[in-house]
């Protein structure tokens, strides 16, 4: 699986909590960071969204992470990730930068995910990211890091 970013992540908490998930995972997330643009926010998105394309590999089955994207638990994800990993492309996850995504991106997308309706700082979206997806390989392999449901009171 690929995560392809706008913006450097630095040492520091994001980092640690990204890479204590992201060593859990089989496989490990492959990172490429991209930079952040400058200019209007129009531009920004268009340049970034055509940096974010530009480091597709090819055939890559894409899921972008934007607020308009498909909200789903945990359960649902494992579902769509156990799919995902038999079609023979690379999975690559995408993650904008302050401006969001562009169009284009959202346009070539196979599947748009959100993390829900707020809104999170894009480097705390790696970690969050990175540990779905544990959760979710968990899931599919009966692992009881993942307890469904609400505890008990």
């Amino acid at each position: 699986m690929n995560l392809i970013v706008i913006g450097r992540l630095r040492g520091g908490p994001e980092l640690d909590l990204f890479d204590r998930y992201n060593k859990r995972l089989r496989p490990r997330l492959t990172m490429v960071e991209l930079p952040e643009e400058r200019g209007t926010p129009s531009v920004v998105k268009r340049r970034e969204g055509a940096a974010l394309l530009g480091a597709l590999p090819r055939g890559a089955f894409l899921v972008p992470l934007d607020l308009g994207g498909h909200a789903v638990d945990s359960e649902t994800l494992a579902v769509r990730l156990g799919q995902w990993a038999v079609l023979s492309r690379p999975v690559c996850f995408l993650i904008g930068g302050a401006e969001g995504l562009d169009a284009s991106v959202i346009d070539r997308s196979d599947y748009v995910l959100s993390l829900g309706a707020m809104t999170w700082p894009h480097f705390l979206v790696r970690a969050m990211l990175a540990e779905q997806l544990y959760r979710a390989q968990a899931i599919i392999q009966g692992h009881p890091y993942h307890r469904a449901g609400r505890p008990e009171t």
